[in-house]
């Protein structure tokens, strides 16, 4: 479907704060790094350690597997967040004009975020921002929650983000929108616990 470029002048509209909720998967960073010397060692990058193959091919899906289900639950905040974004569009006359849809905002997200919002990712480390929120929300056009393990093809779990990302710009390509950038829309970005924080002092200064 194709994209338009809105003309909303100079006007900028602040968007609700996108807030980000912690991963509860009791994945420790040792065995992300297990997981990736797997797959090291599988594609001959680096010598083995005498590990039976199999066991190095299980651990490697375990890996992606625990990618798949971060990556998940980070497109249901994502998700969240354009639906709030479109509740407060239609509240605005000259944004109900130009029909925002859902791909509008998860455009503005992955490619024209807010100076600040790319910055405080960067902080957190978060480098290519644009491949992991595309890919969540990617996710999120198929399954309604994070399909189990043994649902998942091998060459599904191996290949990942690769169908990721085709689930996102098909999601993407799904319907007509116009393109939103940093020019019209800010945003905040915080952590959840971050934000809690926030209103709790806000409130103790009422």
């Amino acid at each position: 479907m194709p994209e338009t470029s809105a003309d909303l002048g100079t006007t900028v509209w602040t968007l609700p704060p996108l807030i980000l909720h912690p991963f509860n998967e009791n994945v420790t960073p040792q065995t992300l790094l297990d997981n990736s010397r797997a797959a090291l060692m599988l594609s001959g990058l680096i010598s083995g350690d005498g590990t039976d193959p199999e066991v190095l091919r299980r651990k490697l899906l375990a890996g992606r597997y625990a990618e798949i289900r971060m990556l998940f639950f980070l497109g249901k905040d994502l998700l969240r967040w354009i639906e709030q974004c479109l509740e407060f569009a239609a509240r605005i006359p000259e944004l109900t004009v130009v029909s925002l849809r859902g791909q509008s905002l998860a455009h503005l997200l992955t490619t024209s975020p807010p100076a600040r919002v790319k910055e405080k990712l960067l902080r957190w480390g978060v480098a290519d921002y644009s491949a992991i929120f595309s890919r969540g929300l990617g996710l999120n056009a198929l399954f309604t929650a994070p399909p189990e393990f043994s649902l998942l093809a091998d060459e599904f779990l191996h290949h990942a983000n690769w169908f990721a990302d085709q689930l996102y710009r098909s999601y993407l390509e799904s319907e007509p929108h116009v393109v939103l950038t940093d020019a019209n829309f800010d945003f905040e970005l915080y952590a959840s616990g971050e934000y809690a924080k926030l209103l709790e002092s806000e409130w103790q200064d009422k």
